[in-house]
């Protein structure tokens, strides 16, 4: 579970006077404090109860008993990824922080968001003592500026996993993870090491043994394609640094997480035909020749999971509920991706929020169209959709992320959104789904946007939505209603703008063109007073912002 907190400043009164008429009452210190404490407690309390509480697990009885001892170790092994996590994001004393706060529901909140800012409110710092959140959080120094970055001479500085500190003299330097987090990274080593001694699925064995060396040296394009290689497991772990959304001063800089999962051999089953399409898709992309030229590799695959633990970044904030990895090119151009759906953690957002964000803004003729199955085909195919498009920009100077820098996962996400739904209409149009109709995911698709854009704009997810949302205003996918504050779906000018905004976001990604990025992000990427007004009346409402987890061995009966 996340971790969140709110700090407050208590002021210190000998005592003070309220006059009430001819009725004068005085309030003594004690009173005056327990009444700021009462409103603080009810403050964070309100914050707190915005995430609806989801307790992680599943049907057990598919594994063996081998496989689940191998359950509490990576367990364990991912709360070790929690911790490393907490370093990346706070540069001070994390555990000292948390224990100052003033109250349980504060701790709480601070638990949620793994720090002192509010991950899904602008990052604000709810804690008095604490100012705004360092745009690099604490991969970098805190005083360190842009520009000194910039000016420092070093060839790792830039790699996904490196710390920047300074040491004694005050001079920059680069630490590898594996020196840097080497306690950590020892004992999560010896756990995951263990557990592979209890793999019965081979492939999840040689996965394993190369994850705990790619943990010690930072070089994990072995163990990748062996995770990528695996076919038969039902327990799959992802662990170790992957995304780099918490940097965002230069989005150079990957964080610990880690994902235990139960497979659904079920499900996954009725996903195997789609993998085989990347190549067609790819061709079929409505942009220039030169902005698809990659070839994806074939050897993707789909799976949907049942999610038993989150830990680190994927815990943040926001919660992951489907997954496209890995996200090194040199694997995707030679193997693919795999994209693992858990359907447990998306049935719990569909229902508690997406399905009453519905009831509330979309146009009441066209809610029938809000289905699980669209959101889960939308959330699919935008994990499939990450691996579409250009890796490397078309003069081949740099890889996409490279160049766009602290833009890339907006654009992105903005990209994988868009691109899941172009994918889907092209299915419909092969035939290929038929498990409703093509206007039940455009409608699941338009209340998923108001889902995410409450997520904030310093969430990547959020600031792509926002910025899809400007476009498909202007383009008129949707209008409006006045009167009931309610939202309709054109369908055929959604349908164009999807082609259109394909096509744009290609092309800022091909030309590698960080002043469009930076253009577009900055004035489209915020929530404007039309649309805040009515994410007011969802908030108002007492629809939850997000889920947080119950989980771990007690939760899963180990």
């Amino acid at each position: 579970m996340k971790k969140i907190f709110s700090g407050v400043l208590f002021l210190v009164f000998s005592g003070f006077i309220v006059s009430c008429g001819n009725q004068t009452t005085t309030e003594t210190k004690d009173e005056k404090t327990d009444t700021i404490q009462a409103s603080t407690n009810n403050e964070m309390k309100k914050k707190v109860e915005e995430y609806a509480v989801v307790e992680l697990k599943t049907d057990l009885s598919v594994l063996s008993e081998a496989q689940k001892k191998m359950l509490p170790l990576l367990i364990e092994a991912a709360q070790i990824m929690d911790d490393i996590y907490k370093k990346e994001v706070y540069s001070g004393d994390y555990e000292a922080l948390r224990n100052s706060l003033p109250d349980e529901y504060t701790k709480q909140f601070f638990d949620i968001n793994y720090g002192p800012w509010e991950r899904l409110n602008g990052n604000k710092s709810f804690v008095e003592s604490i100012n705004e959140k360092p745009l690099g959080s604490g991969f970098y120094p805190s005083d360190m500026t842009k520009e000194e970055f910039e000016a420092f001479e070093n060839d790792t500085k830039t790699g996904l996993y490196t710390m920047i500190v300074r040491n004694e003299e005050g001079q920059l330097e680069s630490i590898p993870y594996h020196e840097y987090f080497k306690e950590e990274t020892d004992k999560a080593a010896k756990l995951i090491k263990q557990a592979a001694e209890l793999a019965e699925d081979e492939g999840l064995k040689k996965y394993l043994e190369l994850r705990v060396e790619a943990l010690m040296n930072d070089d994990y394009y072995e163990s990748d394609v062996a995770w990528m290689e695996m076919k038969n497991n039902i327990i799959d772990f992802v662990v170790g640094p992957i995304e780099t959304y918490e940097d965002q001063m230069f989005g150079y800089k990957a964080a610990h997480e880690s994902f235990i999962l139960v497979k659904d051999k079920e499900w996954s089953n009725k996903l195997d035909k789609f993998a085989a399409l990347l190549p067609q898709f790819q061709k079929d992309l409505p942009v220039e020749e030169k902005y698809k030229n990659e070839t994806p590799g074939s050897d993707s695959d789909l799976g949907a999971y049942d999610a038993i633990y989150y830990a680190g970044d994927c815990n943040a904030g926001s919660k992951t509920i489907a997954i496209n990895l890995p996200n090194d090119e040199k694997v995707r151009l030679d193997k693919g991706s795999r994209k693992l759906q858990l359907k447990n953690s998306m049935r719990a957002k569909f229902e508690r929020i997406l399905v009453p964000i519905s009831d509330l803004l979309i146009s009441e003729d066209q809610r029938k169209h809000v289905k699980f199955d669209a959101f889960f085909e939308n959330t699919m195919f935008h994990e499939v959709a990450h691996g579409l498009g250009m890796g490397n920009t078309v003069d081949g100077s740099a890889t996409v992320r490279e160049a766009l820098k602290e833009y890339y996962t907006s654009i992105e996400e903005g990209k994988a959104d868009i691109l899941g739904l172009f994918i889907v209409t092209k299915l419909y149009e092969m035939e290929e789904l038929n498990s409703g109709e093509l206007m039940d995911n455009f409608v699941t698709f338009m209340a998923g946007i108001f889902r995410s854009v409450r997520f904030g704009a310093t969430s990547s997810h959020g600031k792509a939505n926002m910025m899809r949302f400007y476009y498909f205003e202007e383009a008129g996918a949707f209008v409006r209603d006045e009167a009931t504050g309610t939202y309709k779906v054109d369908f055929e000018k959604m349908k164009e703008a999807m082609n259109a905004l394909t096509e744009k976001i290609l092309i800022i990604q091909g030309d590698g063109d960080y002043e469009a990025a930076k253009a577009w992000v900055e004035k489209d990427g915020q929530i404007k007073e039309a649309l805040q007004k009515d994410l007011d009346r969802v908030n108002n409402a007492g629809i939850p912002r997000d889920i947080v987890f119950k989980q771990g061995p007690e939760v899963l009966g180990l």
